[in-house]
């Protein structure tokens, strides 16, 4: 599979402003993430950060198998800022042509390089806007990163693919097609705008 190299830094960058803007006083505020206050997501975003930085470079992450779940709780004092630096790894670690190369595995599931850093934006931009909208902020990502997230929604986002979405992702949410290409992506991620 062919794929040209993500530039992750620009989706990344906006991350890194959010979560390190993140104040102790909003770590219980509600995200679009049903399960997850501002807290909670921010951890999340931590250990996808590092478990993705790891598919990359072709080197598991202990104690990623069960993939990214959120816990608030484990934000102790620095944590923002290690976050903040793991999202420059993952930038850093997608730059290598190498990264795209085979097989790899991120939070216990194996597939395509190419696939992984496709989740892997998917993540970043996605959870990006889920923190922003948590903090009350406005969110914006670049056309390039947004359509190539769509294009990896796609092919489970449409009617008759419900089974392929499995619990990660929330029901579609129908949007207008004339809709900005972020909403309708935020839609086939199952969030309201």
């Amino acid at each position: 599979m062919d794929m040209d190299l993500i530039d992750f830094e620009p989706a990344t960058t906006t991350l890194r402003r959010l979560v390190t803007s993140v104040t102790d006083d909003q770590l219980a505020a509600p995200t679009p993430c049903a399960d997850y206050s501002v807290g909670d997501l921010v951890d999340h975003i931590g250990g996808l950060a590092i478990a993705f930085a790891g598919a990359a470079r072709k080197q598991p992450v202990p104690g990623s198998e069960q993939g990214g779940s959120g816990d608030a709780s484990r934000l102790e004092p620095g944590r923002r800022d290690q976050i903040d630096r793991d999202l420059a790894g993952l930038a850093e670690a997608w730059r290598d042509p190498a990264a795209y190369d085979g097989e790899t595995e991120a939070g216990g599931i194996a597939m395509p390089a190419p696939i992984a850093a496709s989740v892997a934006l998917n993540e970043v931009v996605v959870h990006g806007w889920d923190l922003a909208t948590g903090l009350g902020l406005p969110f914006s990502a670049r056309d390039e990163d947004v359509a190539a997230c769509m294009a990896f929604a796609e092919p489970f986002s449409s009617p008759g693919s419900e089974e392929m979405r499995g619990d990660a992702f929330g029901p579609v949410v129908l949007v207008p097609e004339d809709a900005p290409p972020l909403e309708r992506l935020l839609g086939m991620m199952g969030r309201k705008v």
